[in-house]
């Protein structure tokens, strides 16, 4: 990849570098949200699925020292930038891998924690033309269904799942969830106080018998522009209900 075709840029309030490619898909607020809402700890092994450029993982690391993680992303380009975002930010403990999210060559319960931001509109949609953009904002038929599965096949028991989704695939996430996770809790989106979620955060424990909370939500737009409450997760590296 050539420099000429990623812009320079930074997350958390300029604590990390942070470059993407100038066309296709760029990162919003949901990596680092996800990330927030991701009850890892220190010493842990993590996964992410759909990692794009390494946002969640840059945002979980700079949080959360002794952590490693790898991030799963199909698109070559989006690879080798997520690789070269965790070095330039000296974290050696980060690594990305190009692979199918559906078929990874990880033996079951690998990881303690798994997040997963996964392509969001219908398959019929409309589709761009830029191959990053399609591959981050298209899902095929049963792509949900299928992350879901292979994380739940590398998570540990008692591991927790994230996933940032839109508001209206809550309850086939929560159907694909039950069989094996308790403990479902729900974190809705504001766009702005008073109005309706369109994205949620969604969490899960593996073999938990814990019962489902819907959490109080974050509203991230106000008069002003961004609220105090989303700033200091978005940047400040604030954790969203620490476990």
């Amino acid at each position: 990849m050539v420099e000429d075709e990623t812009s320079a840029g930074t997350l958390l309030g300029g604590r990390l570098a942070y470059r993407q490619l100038r066309a296709g898909h760029r990162s919003g607020f949901e990596p680092v949200l996800m990330a927030a809402f991701c009850p890892a700890r220190p010493g842990t092994r993590v996964l992410e699925l759909g990692s794009g450029a390494g946002a969640a993982l840059l945002c979980l690391r700079a949080r959360l020292g002794g952590i490693s993680g790898i991030g799963i992303e199909r698109h070559p380009a989006l690879a080798a930038l997520a690789q070269a975002n965790f070095t330039e930010n000296g974290f050696h403990d980060l690594a990305a891998v190009q692979a199918d999210a559906t078929r990874l060559p990880f033996a079951a319960q690998s990881f303690q924690h798994v997040m997963a931001n996964p392509p969001w509109f219908a398959p019929d949609g409309t589709h761009s033309p830029d191959s990053a953009r399609a591959l981050a904002h298209h899902a095929s038929e049963g792509l949900l269904a299928g992350w879901i599965g292979e994380a739940l096949r590398l998570l540990r028991d008692q591991g927790s799942l994230t996933l940032a989704l839109p508001a209206a695939s809550f309850a086939q996430a929560a159907s694909l969830l039950r069989p094996s996770c308790g403990a479902i809790t729900l974190l809705p989106l504001w766009p702005r106080a008073g109005e309706a979620a369109k994205l949620i955060l969604l969490r899960a424990r593996k073999a938990s018998r814990g019962p489902d909370v819907i959490l109080p939500g974050l509203a991230l737009h106000d008069t002003a522009g961004i609220t105090a409450a989303a700033q200091a997760v978005l940047r400040d590296g604030a954790a969203l209900d620490a476990p």
